[in-house]
């Protein structure tokens, strides 16, 4: 009896060690899209990002939005790379925002504050030449939108990975 309890402890503790190495390596092989939104690890905290893949999207993004939950924004994905450039259209809150190339490395980082809203005189080709622009500096595939100000106490530099599902992006950016 002593020998069928000391075989079958250790195969039990090796079964529940190699479940948890497989749990361990499947949550961190890839970054998750979830009902949708892509869950995004910026400097060590997860970010939960509403995804915009489309022109119609892209070009609101997120104009006339008040307010963003504390690890939320926005991740664009773009059908090609380019030099891209962002502006504060219809904006009413400050945006820290991330340029990515084609594998999720950093291009450029830029925190952009609100600008004067379009006056009831003013044409749409005069305020969208006055809004300031925010450049991609290199060719960018994909752009984070994040809280104004988050960038400031966050330990990320030009040139640093930040893991993205680009097969699921590809799958639906248009």
């Amino acid at each position: 009896m002593a020998e069928l309890i000391t075989t079958t402890l250790p195969r039990r503790a090796l079964l529940i060690a190699a479940a948890m190495m497989i749990l361990l390596i499947a949550s961190c092989s890839k970054p998750g899209i979830v009902n949708g939104k892509a869950v995004v690890k910026l400097d060590g905290t997860d970010y939960t990002l509403d995804i915009v893949a489309d022109d119609t999207t892209r070009e609101r993004g997120l104009g006339g939005v008040a307010s963003l939950p504390e690890n939320g924004g926005m991740l664009f994905a773009f059908p090609d790379s380019r030099l891209r450039a962002f502006v504060m259209r219809d904006c009413l809150i400050d945006i820290d925002i991330i340029f990515l190339d084609p594998s999720g490395r950093i291009v450029a980082m830029h925190h952009m504050p609100v600008e004067d809203p379009r006056t009831e005189n003013e044409s749409l080709s005069v305020y969208e030449q006055r809004l300031k622009r925010y450049p991609s500096r290199f060719s960018a595939k994909y752009a984070i939108e994040i809280q104004g100000g988050r960038l400031e106490s966050m330990n990320l530099e030009e040139g640093q990975l930040i893991k993205l599902d680009t097969e699921y992006l590809e799958s639906i950016v248009r």
